[in-house]
């Protein structure tokens, strides 16, 4: 086994998950990465880890990315769940297709990585798992209706999963950004910030970093906003 510690990043391609890769190989970790357009493969190899090409909504490319994970290395102490963005539209207008394509990639992706990696980190003696959600799944936006109610139900099992596994040394939380310079944020969303600005990737990442480091060994269960104040508070 080795006594590198070892990260595995989904959607580590671009944005906030190359982020996440990129901060996690600073900290010491040896990144394995998954993206949907093969991005992750480069990053990983710029990185000094390893990469694959395929879906956080395929479980055959989750068994493979974790089976390979840990036949390299032996070990895995860490996992970012990182997803793309489920449909938008209208309430009522969005169709059942829609809403289980955003039930793989929000919710159930976690799920199936839970059940991979759980066995591993229990053998090993503990791990962590960052869930990376959305400030809608705390305050509820028309804007983002599938995300909003399936990260909410991401929330529910984040909690159910940490007071599952805490007696393991397994821990759980999940990081709820507001809105990421990694896609495009117009004058009018920039002035409901309280901030008058979107995050960072690398804040996000920053925030993942340290939910998956000994500074935060008493934390677990956890939604924690990254938001710049966009959310009203408790």
């Amino acid at each position: 086994m080795s006594t590198e510690q070892v990260a595995i990043v989904t959607a580590a391609g671009r944005g906030i998950g190359e982020a996440c890769a990129r901060r996690l190989a600073g900290d010491g970790f040896v990144p394995v990465l998954l993206s949907k357009s093969g991005a992750a493969v480069d990053v990983a190899e710029d990185l000094g880890g390893v990469g694959f090409e395929g879906s956080v909504t395929d479980p055959d490319d989750l068994a493979a990315l974790v089976e390979a994970a840990h036949e390299r290395y032996g070990r895995i102490d860490a996992v970012v769940n990182n997803t793309g963005h489920p449909a938008t539209g209208d309430l009522l207008d969005i169709d059942d297709a829609a809403w289980h394509e955003g039930l793989d990639l929000v919710l159930l992706n976690v799920v199936r990585m839970a059940r991979l990696v759980t066995p591993i980190m229990r053998e090993q003696g503990g791990g962590a798992f960052v869930n990376v959600s959305t400030f809608s799944a705390y305050e509820p936006s028309a804007e983002f209706p599938v995300s909003s109610v399936l990260r909410a139900g991401l929330g529910g099992f984040t909690k159910l999963y940490a007071d599952r596994y805490a007696g393991a040394g397994i821990r759980m939380n999940a990081v709820l950004p507001g809105f990421v310079d990694s896609y495009e944020v117009d004058e009018a969303t920039r002035e409901r910030i309280p901030m008058g600005r979107p995050a960072t990737t690398d804040e996000i990442a920053a925030t993942v970093a340290y939910l998956l480091s000994p500074a935060a060994s008493y934390l677990t269960g956890q939604n924690l906003r990254v938001d710049g104040g966009l959310t009203d508070g408790v």
